[in-house]
């Protein structure tokens, strides 16, 4: 019987340098303060810096000799995103690991500055010119690596090329899933671009299942309380597949990781199933030319087949 995969199953950390978006609350402070607590030195990518230097707080205070910095970044402004990436490029000259796990979740209808509806903007152009930008970085470290956190709710996904913006039809919870997907089919286009063009860094992606963050309880009200009791599981058991994703020498490039308990809720992180729609080689670079052109942000060190 394979051993259960716990925080115990990850290798020392120390040397490595570790980006995580979102990290002063659920998911990714939980994962954040792991990696730190394993020797990383970890740079909380937050759009609060006040929250991010809490959370920072929190950890040193769990792990006193831990390597913690804190960076503001806003995914839902193409300019804050460019501003933070050359801020982070000029003070840093290798990068390990990028988990791209910040989001937000089904809010009333809202565009960016950019003109992006919310949730498209901030969980996926938001990383996907983050990605883009920092790249080069990543590929100075030979086995470097892209986390990207999607969701369950990608199942239920679909892109609308149409309506990208929201302003033909809103409904919240069919735009959360669109930009889950969108996650997806970003992670596998830039593994099949990273591959083509023999790069030393790798894509993966993960969900957390059901965890009771605040993410999800802003998105879902009370009705979350109710149904994490049965079905649910902690931040930290939900941040287990996205640790997996990052430290585990299993990983090649392609995976997409969660819980391994009923219907993916709950349970040991391990390879989770995705949707058809997720694996469509011709919708993922479609999307991802869509991304470029509306980001302005192009993979210069990349070449495709």
């Amino acid at each position: 019987m394979a051993e259960v995969w716990t925080i115990r199953s990850i290798p020392d950390q120390s040397g490595r340098r570790i980006l995580v978006t979102g990290a002063n609350s659920g998911i990714g402070f939980e994962a954040a303060k792991v990696l730190a607590g394993k020797g990383a030195e970890v740079v909380l990518a937050v759009r609060s810096a006040e929250r991010g230097e809490t959370a920072k707080k929190a950890i040193l205070t769990d792990y006193p000799q831990a390597q913690v910095q804190v960076m503001s970044l806003d995914l839902s402004s193409q300019a804050r995103v460019r501003a933070f990436a050359a801020e982070f490029n000029s003070r840093f000259d290798r990068l390990d690991v990028l988990i791209n796990n910040a989001g937000v979740m089904a809010p009333p209808y809202t565009r960016t500055e950019d003109g992006f509806e919310l949730q498209f903007g901030t969980n996926h152009l938001g990383h996907f010119a983050l990605t883009g930008l920092i790249l080069p970085t990543l590929q100075s470290v030979s086995g470097s690596r892209v986390v990207v956190v999607s969701s369950l709710a990608h199942q239920r996904g679909h892109i609308y090329f149409d309506n990208l913006d929201g302003s033909k039809g809103y409904k919240r919870w069919a735009f959360y899933s669109q930009s889950k997907l969108a996650n997806l089919l970003f992670m596998r286009e830039l593994e099949r671009r990273l591959r083509a063009a023999g790069a030393q860094t790798i894509a993966a992606a993960c969900h957390p299942g059901f965890a009771s963050t605040q993410l999800v309880k802003n998105g879902m009200g009370g009705f979350t309380s109710w149904l994490s009791k049965p079905f649910g599981q902690s931040a930290a058991a939900g941040a287990l597949p996205t640790l997996f994703a990052a430290t585990d020498k299993s990983i090649h490039g392609g995976e997409y990781m969660g819980p391994t308990g009923w219907r993916g809720m709950r349970g040991a992180p391990g390879p989770s199933p995705s949707t058809a729609v997720s694996k469509d080689i011709k919708l993922a670079g479609r999307l991802w030319e869509v991304s470029e052109q509306l980001t302005g942000v192009t993979y210069a060190s990349l070449s495709t087949n």
